[in-house]
């Protein structure tokens, strides 16, 4: 990783040393990729169309009433892998450096290049995160086809679009200390491929109820070893028609699946997001200052959490503090 400061909108500095940062021995499968992707898709995946709220703008997720949703579990260490890009390049917004490193990690892994532009700007407190009740938007794990189109059509997407996303799990694994499931969906859990279709479509998937009660579905790949999962979402992109259908397109054709995966994902990263004809973002929140980055997170916890609290730097949301720690230590933040 670089050493030097950029100057203010160098993107390619930033996604230098964001490559340089991707590989992680020591963590899940040897990649922060994974868990970097997880990062941007949920920054993102907060936008209600209807109320034109949520979404990449802001970087909620500093805060405990976003950064605390169960759904957000575990994506401390992808904030914690890129505190020493955001040292190093000051200027960029949290949002920003967010979605970039999502794309980075989708094309380093092999994936389709996505079309990402900066300009976001970061909340300066939690006011609009607690207003606008930002927290539980994401998808649920445990529910089927009916779920799925209920928070996928609040963000303004449709059956195919809703596949397409889903096509990211072909990246990382679940955990059970975090969302309660465990394993990965794929073979190579860090190479970006259709493989997530192939599997989900052409093997035989049984039910599996975890110690924690939790249910998912596995496979045992007597080849390598090792057990596949899917969730109850994911098996309901099977049984659901209008679901399988795409299901099915894009395990049989990769590059059909990389087209429609890199703009959906692209788009997802744009929701609320608002542009005049020079790409430069029109939205509320920069009309105050222009582009607004929030500084580096405190290292220590306790710090400002909550809005009212004027003057001091931001910490992590509360309850994440201790897990940061040994990631913080490697990092040497």
């Amino acid at each position: 990783m670089s050493t030097s400061k950029s100057q203010k909108g160098d993107f390619d500095a930033v996604r230098a040393d964001i490559k340089a940062l991707l590989k992680q021995p020591e963590y899940d499968d040897g990649s922060a990729g994974p868990v970097l992707v997880r990062l941007a898709w949920h920054s993102s995946g907060t936008y209600d169309i209807n109320t034109d709220t949520g979404g990449s703008n802001g970087a909620g997720m500093r805060y405990e009433y976003e950064g605390g949703d169960p759904a957000n579990a575990g994506l401390q260490h992808a904030r914690v892998f890129l505190e020493p890009v955001k040292a190093v390049h000051p200027w960029i917004t949290y949002s920003d450096l967010w979605t970039l490193a999502g794309a980075v990690a989708i094309e380093e892994a092999g994936g389709p290049k996505i079309k990402w532009q900066g300009g976001r700007t970061d909340y300066v407190d939690d006011t609009k995160i607690l207003k606008h009740k930002i927290a539980g938007r994401l998808p649920d794990a445990t529910q089927g086809a009916d779920h799925l189109r209920k928070v996928f059509y609040r963000m303004g997407f449709n059956d195919q679009e809703i596949v397409a996303l889903s096509g990211a799990h072909t990246l990382g694994r679940c955990h059970a200390d975090r969302s309660g499931f465990e394993g990965p969906w794929v073979n190579n859990p860090t190479r970006f491929s259709n493989q997530y279709f192939k599997l989900l479509s052409t093997l035989e998937w049984k039910p599996k109820t975890l110690p924690s009660g939790v249910k998912q579905f596995v496979y045992y790949d007597e080849d390598t070893e090792t057990e596949l999962m899917m969730l109850p979402t994911d098996m309901s992109l099977l049984a659901d028609p209008k679901f399988a259908v795409w299901v099915r397109k894009y395990g049989a054709d990769k590059e059909l699946f990389f087209e429609h995966f890199a703009d959906v994902f692209s788009r997802l990263m744009e929701l609320g997001i608002q542009r005049d004809a020079n790409g430069n973002i029109t939205n509320t929140d920069n009309q105050l200052g222009g582009y607004i980055s929030a500084p580096k997170k405190a290292n220590e916890p306790g710090l400002k959490k909550n809005a009212g609290d004027e003057g001091l730097p931001v910490a992590e949301a509360d309850g994440l503090e201790q897990r940061n720690a040994k990631y913080q230590a490697r990092a040497k933040l």
